[in-house]
């Protein structure tokens, strides 16, 4: 990456940086060197000395923070270990929320027995990698509390911002009950943990997901409340109005709320950014400059690289910028401007223009974040337009403006009255998600999708967007070639998760069989998801073209004109070894989550421990035939525990000339 920016660099200073191309040109070299720099700084710096090995036993050190998810019933810590010597410097616990935790906050010294891992990688390729955020994040190890918790230390008292944000958050969720409750608690503090799990998937399945996260719609609906109540009640004291500047100090105003309001929701990155794309806002605002333009979306960008430089391959990053810069780009274009322009015109063509406008931006930002939902979750909301067209002027212009007033008439304790309408606002909000999220084909899913399919709409999209000539017309290209790309990505005929256990079979219909039935629903999620199925899942022992015993399962897949056939086990009952071997011989593909002894051959591709140990979990396309593995994606980060280089990769047999049934 730092040899290519170099010679971009090199190529506009070449081509003469008088002219506009080679300026341009030397600029962007320049810029991706300093990134690519700070990126591989920050990576090598961040070093949190993961663990080596699964750890089990006691252990005590100090709290540095404290969560809780009521929703799921558990609590979190982040602790710096003193006992025993040679666990990493931060480790994270979770513990069930019975278990007594009065007294753990920070600073507090504690004592249990717990169970620790390494952070893990993607179990298969193309799944979310918790390795890299725990890298950032100084996480060298995660597990769960087993015992009971000493407190030999009490922790100290919640700082001033954070007690505010818990008694808020508790009191919102008394005056609401249940999901309008915790999504009340959400929009005034951030504080996720209580929304139900089936609230929280409506929201996703409906493209409703982004009012979970605060960020710049609810930043915006902050700022522009204080900046009108400000500038109105300035308005009204004609002395003071005459003698000051009346949009620099509502301007001002609404930046210390912006503020707050950041802090107060616990400042998470998005936040953040959302803040500081406010405050330029409101700088360009009280200089007389143009407040939305793309200028502020680069600064904000810059910004936030600079201090996060790793939040650039994050979802939360990419969705934000990307919405905001579809929808400065969408209104910057000329016809969009005549469109909305305020003109003589009627109240009520006005409103339906209004609506229009939302909904055409609702459409055109659901676009544009669909790739990147794509490759990192790989599924996205077909109808996000619709419900944001009613979820958006809902959220914005009803519930936080309800929200607001009865937090401060519960001063006087009168807020009952608007306590209840904001609840049924909520409940709206949450009708709209549920009924959007139930309805048929309101979800599409893929495959995950290659890397190169994803980079090619980026780049096309901001060819799009950036570019200010009639030459931005060729991003269309790239984005149509990244497209087809990722809607013939075929899904995958077996996932096979890093250690062996779990086994997906595509049933040639969309949909998957797993080989153990009794996986759980995140095993469950996570290979329906990077399969591209939306179906339930389904055990393989069900299934016609499998036969299993209480240890081993054969498949017979027919892909690509061949017959193949797939053997699995599926216990920890060890097979004799001569048995074993005959029944390799009998099968193309092998895969095991214990190591198979050297006489198992199969005809084609044995997996199991070791092999998995170098490769990581598998996709593998049997209709090519082809292979992709964990460690092809990642195993030259400083954060994988997987070895680059030819030993990582798999090498399977030449493959057979025409695999039969075999009985």
């Amino acid at each position: 990456m730092l040899l290519a920016a170099a010679a971009l660099f090199l190529w506009g200073y070449g081509f003469g940086l008088d002219s506009r191309i080679g300026a341009a040109m030397a600029i962007i070299g320049l810029c991706l060197s300093l990134g690519a720099a700070d990126i591989a700084w920050q990576a090598r710096t961040a070093d949190p000395e993961p663990l080596a090995k699964p750890f089990f036993g006691p252990i005590m050190g100090e709290v540095i923070d404290s969560e809780q998810f009521p929703a799921r019933q558990i609590l979190r810590w982040t602790i710096r270990p003193t006992q025993p010597t040679g666990l990493p410097s931060q480790i994270r616990l979770n513990a069930p929320a019975t278990l007594e935790n009065e007294g753990v906050r920070e600073g507090a010294i504690v004592r249990a027995k717990a169970r620790l891992m390494p952070p893990p990688g993607p179990a298969i390729p193309g799944a979310y990698d918790f390795a890299e955020r725990a890298w950032f994040d100084g996480l060298g190890a995660t597990g769960s509390v087993i015992s009971d918790i000493d407190i030999l230390k009490g922790g100290a008292k919640q700082g001033v911002l954070a007690q505010w944000r818990s008694a808020l958050a508790r009191h919102v969720r008394g005056q609401m009950e249940g999901g309008a409750g915790s999504l009340g608690a959400t929009l005034a503090t951030g504080d996720r943990g209580a929304i139900d799990e089936t609230d929280a998937e409506a929201m996703r399945r409906s493209g409703m997901a982004h009012l979970l996260s605060i960020s710049g719609l609810h930043v915006t609906a902050v700022v522009g409340a204080f900046y009108l109540i400000v500038s109105r009640l300035l308005a009204l004291i004609a002395p003071l109005a005459l003698r000051i500047s009346v949009p620099l100090v509502a301007a001002g105003a609404a930046a210390v709320a912006a503020i707050g309001y950041t802090l107060l929701t616990g400042a998470e990155v998005p936040t953040i950014r959302a803040c500081v794309a406010t405050l330029l806002v409101l700088i360009a605002m009280a200089l007389g400059r143009q407040p939305i333009s793309l200028r502020m979306i680069a600064a904000g960008a810059l910004l936030v690289l600079c201090l996060w430089p790793e939040s650039l391959t994050g979802p939360s990053f990419q969705l934000s910028f990307a919405a905001v810069t579809a929808i400065v780009a969408l209104h910057e274009w000329p016809v969009m401007k005549r469109f909305v322009a305020r003109a003589e015109r009627g109240r009520l063509s006005r409103a339906v223009r209004f609506v229009a406008a939302l909904f055409f931006t609702g459409l055109v930002v659901e676009i544009v974040l669909m790739p990147i939902a794509m490759y990192h979750f790989h599924k996205a909301g077909l109808y996000g337009p619709f419900a944001n067209v009613l979820a958006i002027p809902l959220t914005t212009f009803v519930v936080m403006p309800l929200e607001a007033l009865a937090l401060f008439l519960d001063i006087a304790g009168l807020g009952a009255p608007v306590w209840y309408l904001c609840e049924r606002a909520l409940q709206l909000l949450l009708g709209i998600a549920h009924v959007t999220a139930n309805q048929p084909g309101s979800v599409a899913t893929l495959p995950s999708m290659a890397p190169s399919a994803f980079g090619l709409m980026i780049a096309g999209g901001l060819i799009l967007f950036l570019l200010k000539t009639q030459l931005r017309i060729i991003g269309i290209f790239p984005i149509a070639v990244g497209a087809v790309m990722a809607l013939t990505t075929p899904m995958p005929d077996l996932l096979i998760t890093a250690d062996g256990r779990h086994v997906a079979f595509s049933d040639g219909q969309g949909g998957i069989a797993l080989l153990r039935g009794s996986a759980g629903e995140y095993v469950r999620g996570l290979l329906g998801e990077n399969a591209g199925s939306d179906r339930e899942a389904s055990a393989i022992v069900d299934a016609r073209n499998a036969r299993c015993s209480n240890d081993i399962c054969v498949v017979q897949l027919r892909r690509g004109g061949r017959l193949w056939t797939v053997g699995a086990t599926r216990s920890g009952y060890l097979v004799p070894s001569m048995e074993l071997a005959a029944f390799c011989r009998r099968v193309d593909i092998m895969i095991s989550d214990r190591r198979l002894p050297y006489n198992c051959r199969p005809s084609w591709l044995k997996i199991d421990r070791t092999s998995l140990a170098r490769s990581g979990g598998l996709s593998i396309d049997l209709s090519r035939p082809a292979i992709q593995t964990v460690a092809e994606r990642t195993a030259h980060l400083p954060w994988s525990t997987l070895k680059s280089g030819t030993s990582a990769r798999i090498r399977p047999a030449n493959l057979p000339a025409a695999p039969s049934i075999r009985n």
